[in-house]
């Protein structure tokens, strides 16, 4: 398993990051079980939200119920959770921000998180606001890093603006399939192709200029939650070919060459893993540090749809 030390912050930690979202349908044994898989394989990065589950704190309270790290344990793992998601809304008040890391904190039976960050850009965020509730919590030791999720560079220094912790991490979305903060730049100054469209205002290159830590979601994804591409002929035959192939070269599955992708990059993406599946858990992990040259990485990139001018 790769580790990074993340910039911006004193963490040293696992490339890959699992994602708590889905265990809800587990019970306390099998949520054991994965959480136990993930660190037999090196991982000790733990992704939550406060809006995961079918009502709030549910996925945290879920974990928090059924894997209790001992003192000496907790120090070794890293636990990060989002917060300003509220129902049909964004909310990044003080008082919102305060109130869910507090339910956050009682929820996963812990004293403090090692990385809070905001979920999804308010459209009404009031940065002035978000700097008064960060230095509260940094003060109370309830959080020790922050960062974000989903934002274009502008959002990020608008937050920098008045909030005096680094803002460490971006969380984003990123899959073979579903590229374009790596796609447009590779199709920049092309008139007329939709590749060549910056959609995000250049994500990748500002975080690597800020030392920005970026976390790529859904790392199987088609697009939007449309489901996997993986084994997917109908839509990404060529790809699923290119997959294989590599797959059988290098002695791994599919899922391990499509997280393999992410960690290619020298941006040093941590990859985060949605599955409530142990072995997709192993198969993953063996992708941490799979040497793709450049020719198999772009190889992949154009097969998934992408263009080479």
């Amino acid at each position: 398993m790769k580790r990074l030390s993340l910039p911006q912050t004193n963490l040293t930690a696992s490339n890959l990051i699992l994602g708590l979202m889905r265990i809800t349908e587990l019970d306390d044994e099998s949520i054991r079980t994965l959480v136990g898989t993930a660190r037999d394989e090196g991982i000790d990065f733990f992704d939550h939200a406060d809006v995961y589950g079918s009502g709030r704190h549910q996925c945290e309270r879920r974990f928090g119920d059924a894997v209790q790290f001992a003192s000496s344990e907790r120090e070794q793992v890293k636990i990060q959770t989002k917060t300003g998601i509220v129902d049909g809304a964004f909310d990044f008040s003080k008082d919102h921000i305060l109130e869910s890391v507090d339910e956050s904190l009682a929820a996963l039976r812990t004293d403090y998180i090692d990385v809070l960050l905001l979920h999804r850009p308010d459209a009404l965020v009031e940065p002035e606001e978000v700097a008064a509730a960060f230095d509260q919590l940094e003060a109370s030791g309830k959080v020790r890093n922050f960062g974000v999720s989903n934002h274009t560079p502008g959002q990020v220094e608008l937050l920098k603006k008045f909030v005096r912790q680094p803002l460490a991490f971006n969380q984003v979305q990123l899959s073979i399939t579903h590229a374009p903060l790596v796609a447009a730049g590779v199709a920049s100054n092309m008139a007329g192709l939709d590749q060549s469209i910056d959609r995000d205002n250049g994500i990748l290159d500002y975080s690597r200029l800020n030392d920005i830590t970026l976390q790529a979601w859904s790392p199987f994804q088609k697009q939007f939650f449309n489901g996997v591409f993986l084994g997917d002929r109908e839509n990404y035959a060529e790809l699923n070919d290119a997959i294989d192939e590599l797959a059988a070269k290098y002695e791994v599955t599919p899922t391990a060459i499509a997280v393999a992708w992410i960690t290619r990059h020298p941006a040093n993406f941590q990859v985060v893993l949605g599955t409530t599946k142990p072995e997709r858990v192993r198969e993953s992990a063996a992708g941490s540090e799979l040497p793709l040259t450049r020719v198999e990485w772009y190889r992949l990139f154009t097969a998934a749809g992408y263009i080479l001018p």
